[in-house]
């Protein structure tokens, strides 16, 4: 056992536990521990801004301080306080060259686990033992309450530990021991697993803030919380029971294609603890076999990948970080863990517009709600675009999956042609039912669901008789359909529909008017009906459509005279030219719908005499 008369700690070993370690171990007998004022000062400092580290050191020197009391040791604080400026730069240096100078005055030892400190007080003929820290990974105490089976570990201050296993959607909650863990327990595994954190190459202090630590270790994402940001002490640990290849999921060759060749903007949506991250890790290492280069972006850094795959952490950067290096260093396919906020799914966007392959990873309770999580935060317009597939994980398996695109239509249950809008259509992947439409209404952007066929109520069956007996009146085969409340389609040969509809739509209005229900007009196909053909003297004409009609200029020549209207050689109307031989049809009625639509998309019109 070596004999130290003199021994001056920095704030490395303090933090590390490593001067009352080694004389709990008997591998030194000390005289005199000096601790110099900066060390309190700079882990005051970091406790104050509630850093686990601040706590740890504290926790060291409070131990020292028992051993002094037990006559082990004697302890002694010197040097002076440092000042504000000083603690603000103790990663420059400043505190380490305090404790230097203390060493120098004192003809003390100076103990150190930092290779800087280490060099330079070596170069200045100081006494010294470093301390080299152990990068080998060792079993830690949170590995104890882990088995096979567990997927996480609940540990609380005063209460019993719990534990989850099984498997994603079927694991059961258990009690892991009887007996409380005290606080002094759980500061302890807490400070074990910000060592080994800081030690290990797989270990990650991701995220470090007032009240909470967020860390990586090896296959273990760790959450600490205490005092004052939670009630009381609690670490959270979660793990990936099992990992699989894309093999292992039962994948259709359609979607297997989609996923392989075609798919560039990937969702995978589900609840916490199904699986998505699971998927997402085969989909990688998937993408990485096929010759493609793989990156992700993740906080904190919990995908279990190969060492050819890099991932990033936007915890240590920002979003124009990550677009910055993700662009130059040119991925196939970056795989995006856990968006949450609003700068998430812009950065998404951003680098799918940029052309690079994206995986997103978001939470979800069903499929639909993962793309509804782009909408305010990206135009509907580009959301195809950026997102063209969504696979949604239940339990561990591949759920529902489906698939956008972008069209012009009249949204599902609108009737009216002049509707039309840009519509998003989302579909079931593998049945290509429609089953989604996500379109403008208003001011507003909305979701809607197409709802299936339904059996025609008999409430339906009794207005559709009715109507069919009025227009019985017009022809005598007359087919209708209730769309909604208040409109129906009714369907007669073409040779009918002149009779029907009327001169500039007045025989349809008082149909309308009369049955209180919106009435749209159309022909039966080409097999039921028998068309009238264009026979007749060719009139040239000019059309405009103004505010409230559609205007057909005939010249002086043809007032009072009867004329047929064909568009595409099919028969439409037959119409009287006015006095100043121009024929107007109200915009409002069938006909000049139907006029309007004709000479908006420069449809084939003849006027025949």
């Amino acid at each position: 056992m070596e004999r130290i008369e003199k021994l001056i700690p920095d704030t490395s070993v303090i933090i590390e536990g490593v001067v009352s370690e080694k004389i709990e171990k008997k591998e030194i007998k000390l005289g005199e521990v000096i601790i110099h004022e900066a060390v309190v000062a700079e882990l005051e400092h970091q406790a104050n801004e509630n850093k686990s580290i601040g706590y740890m050191g504290l926790d060291e020197i409070k131990k020292l301080k028992e051993l002094s009391d037990e006559g082990a040791l004697q302890i002694r604080f010197a040097g002076e306080k440092p000042r504000a400026v000083e603690i603000k730069h103790a990663g420059l240096g400043e505190i380490d060259s305090m404790i230097r100078e203390l060493a120098w005055a004192e003809d003390a030892t100076l103990i150190t686990a930092d290779k800087v400190q280490a060099k330079v007080a070596e170069a200045k003929g100081i006494k010294l033992i470093f301390v080299k820290q152990e990068v080998k990974a060792k079993k830690i105490k949170l590995e104890d309450f882990f088995d096979e089976t567990t997927m996480s570990v609940h540990l609380r201050e005063e209460t019993t530990p719990y534990a989850k296993k099984g498997r994603p959607g079927e694991w059961q909650f258990v009690e892991l021991r009887k007996k409380a863990i005290t606080q002094d327990e759980i500061q302890a595994i807490g400070r074990e697993i910000i060592e080994e954190a800081k030690m290990r190459r797989d270990g990650f202090i991701e995220i470090e803030r007032p009240g909470s630590t967020i860390i990586q270790l090896g296959r273990y994402r760790i959450v600490i919380c205490k005092p004052p940001f939670a009630d009381g002490w609690e670490i959270t640990a979660v793990r990936p029971v099992k990992q699989l290849n894309i093999d292992d999921y039962d994948m259709s060759e359609k979607l297997f294609m989609r996923v392989a060749e075609q798919a560039e903007g990937i969702l995978v949506a589900g609840s916490p603890g199904m699986g998505k991250s699971t998927f997402a890790q085969a989909l990688g290492v998937f993408y990485s076999m096929r010759e493609k280069t793989v990156k992700t972006v993740e906080a904190p850094r919990d995908l279990l990948l190969p060492e050819n795959i890099t991932q990033y952490a936007i915890s240590h950067g920002d979003a124009q970080e990550i677009h910055d290096i993700l662009l130059l260093s040119r991925p196939d396919y970056t795989i995006f863990d856990e968006m949450r906020n609003t700068d998430d799914f812009k950065l998404f966007a951003d680098m799918r517009l940029a052309g690079v392959g994206m995986v997103g990873i978001v939470h979800a309770t069903n499929p639909i709600d993962a793309i509804q999580r782009f909408l305010g935060r990206v135009e509907m317009g580009v959301i195809p675009q950026i997102v063209d597939t969504v696979v949604f994980i239940k339990n561990g398996a591949i759920g529902k999956v489906l698939s956008l695109e972008m069209t012009v239509k009249v949204p599902s249950g609108m009737t009216e042609a002049d509707l039309a809008r840009p519509v998003v259509t989302v579909m079931d992947f593998e049945s290509g039912k429609l089953i989604y439409e996500i379109y403008s209404y208003g001011e507003q952007t909305v979701v809607v669901p197409v709802s299936e066929k339904k059996e025609e109520s008999g409430a339906d069956k009794l207005a559709a008789d009715s109507i069919k007996r009025e227009f019985g009146r017009y022809s005598d085969d007359v087919d209708v359909k209730i769309t909604s409340n208040n409109s129906c389609v009714v369907k007669v040969p073409p040779r009918d529909v002149a009779r029907i509809i009327g001169k500039q739509g007045k025989n349809i209005e008082k149909i309308e008017e009369a049955l209180g229900i919106h009435i749209d007009v159309q022909e039966k196909g080409s097999d039921d009906s028998v068309k009238k053909q264009v026979d007749g003297e060719q009139v040239k004409y000019d059309a405009e459509i103004t505010k409230k009609a559609v205007v057909i200029y005939l010249g002086a020549k043809m007032k009072n005279k009867d004329v047929d209207v064909y568009v595409n050689d099919e028969y439409l109307m037959t119409a009287k030219a006015g006095k100043s031989g121009n024929i107007k049809v109200h915009k409002s009625s069938q006909m000049g719908k139907y006029l309007a639509e004709a000479l908006n998309t420069k449809q084939d019109i003849k006027i025949i005499l």
